[in-house]
């Protein structure tokens, strides 16, 4: 599909630079086949039902960008993909500064080889470190990485530490935050689980990549960049048996649907899963595992804008987020959420 079918325009005051405060003050724009419905985060017990079951991802987001020098060159790098106790691929920039061999330095005591240099200013580091040692040094010296449309207009403050972290973030990995979990709170959970609405936990340690631009003019000419993720026994049992059970698989975010869809069997079946993606939705796609998803705004030629397009249809999309912007709703990751119903083309 041509690139362009996926673009519109935004105006920049539209753009969240903080989110809600409470969370669950967000507002919630549900979109359904005849229709959309406004409503807040709030309201999330009251639009699903007995037996749904959210499936949250559990990721926590790691001080991922570091600023290093080879020499006298100044580098930053973005992390966004371990590769082994002491090994993460990543962005470089500016890369042409790099050669295989090179040693950069974060800190007196801290500093990573490049072993590999790859497409689009990629380059594979390895540590001087391994495992836990490895990531206390990287939150010594590393910044969190907030999207590019807020760092861009505003800078990194204490708030910040708190707000890009789900309150499910439990397992270090991510450079970037699932957003669609920030709007949770305990005693949202604790409401939904009054409800009879149980939830599991997966992890997808969202990678850098989530916000490069789609730069090709068709779709089958992207490549989508890689990313680690895990559903344990437990969790694929869990699922299955409230889906056995009637009740709807509600993803929270668009990082838990492509792990789910990734896990899938042909009937829907999910299957513990221990792997990296690279899974790229797109119109046309036979979703497998997901009745409804929540999830933020997106940008537009952005992968994540084809993803809700492929699950609840491109035109209905287009009109859902016309809607929103002349209702102010607030986009990205600091901005309010979409619930959508599963529409097969």
């Amino acid at each position: 599909m041509k690139v362009d079918l996926f673009d519109f325009d935004l105006p920049p005051e539209r753009i969240a630079l903080r989110p809600a405060e409470p969370r669950t003050a967000a507002r919630l724009l549900e979109v359904m086949a005849d229709g959309v419905a406004h409503a807040t985060i709030a309201d999330l017990p009251d639009l699903l039902r007995s037996g749904d079951h959210l499936v949250v991802n559990d990721t926590r987001v790691i001080r991922a960008r570091l600023r290093g020098q080879r020499g006298q060159a100044r580098v930053e790098i973005m992390l966004h993909m371990n590769l082994g106790p002491d090994c993460w691929a990543a962005f470089a920039r500016p890369a042409k500064r790099l050669r295989v061999g090179d040693r950069v330095l974060f800190a007196d005591d801290f500093s990573a080889e490049v072993l590999e240099k790859r497409d689009a200013g990629e380059v594979v580091l390895r540590f001087d470190r391994q495992d836990a040692d490895l990531m206390a040094a990287i939150d010594r010296v590393g910044e969190l990485p907030l999207p590019p449309y807020v760092a861009s207009r505003r800078a990194v403050d204490d708030r910040d530490t708190a707000d890009y972290q789900t309150i499910m973030a439990d397992r270090p990995g991510a450079v970037a935050a699932p957003t669609a979990g920030l709007h949770f709170t305990d005693g949202l959970f604790a409401e939904l689980s009054a409800r009879g609405i149980d939830s599991t936990r997966v992890t997808l340690h969202v990678g850098a990549g989530t916000f490069l631009p789609v730069k090709a003019d068709d779709t089958t000419e992207h490549r989508m960049h890689a990313e680690v993720g895990e559903i344990t026994p437990e969790a694929a049992a869990r699922i299955n048996e409230a889906r056995a059970a009637g009740g709807r698989i509600v993803s929270v975010g668009t990082t838990s649907l492509r792990l789910l869809e990734s896990a899938a069997g042909e009937d829907g079946t999910i299957r513990p899963y221990h792997a990296a993606t690279d899974i790229f939705i797109t119109p046309g796609y036979a979703f497998r595992a997901v009745d409804m998803l929540m999830t933020n705004f997106h940008l537009p030629r952005s992968t994540l804008f084809m993803l809700v397009s492929a699950f609840t249809g491109l035109e209905r999309m287009q009109a859902a987020y016309a809607t929103a912007i002349a209702e102010g709703y607030r986009f990205y990751s600091y901005g309010d959420a979409t619930l959508l119903h599963r529409v097969p083309a």
